[in-house]
């Protein structure tokens, strides 16, 4: 069940609120003047929700790609990353 605190409490208390945010991992509804109106949650929970839309986008284009037969052999791909792998080390060297 979501938790709901007004903004007053978000004022208030903050850190109370800062503290379930960050132990549950999940938002926190705000209203204002009995509506909602904003959702609060922690950094990581953010950037967790949008490392997952962004792994979704690029599933996504790539179920795409394959649709329309853009694509290339596997062992072509790794050649090429492993090409670009050791030059990368022999410029750090």
């Amino acid at each position: 069940m979501p938790k709901i605190k007004s903004s007053t409490d978000l004022r208030n208390n903050y850190k109370e609120i800062s503290d379930f945010c960050h132990q549950y991992r999940e938002p926190m509804f705000i209203t204002k003047n009995g509506q909602g109106d904003l959702a609060v949650m922690s950094i990581e929970l953010y950037e967790q929700i949008t490392a997952r839309e962004e792994l979704y986008r690029l599933l996504n284009e790539g179920h795409k790609a394959r649709l329309e037969e853009r694509y290339r052999p596997f062992e072509e791909v790794m050649d090429e990353l492993l090409a670009e792998f050791e030059d990368v080390a022999d410029e750090a060297i």
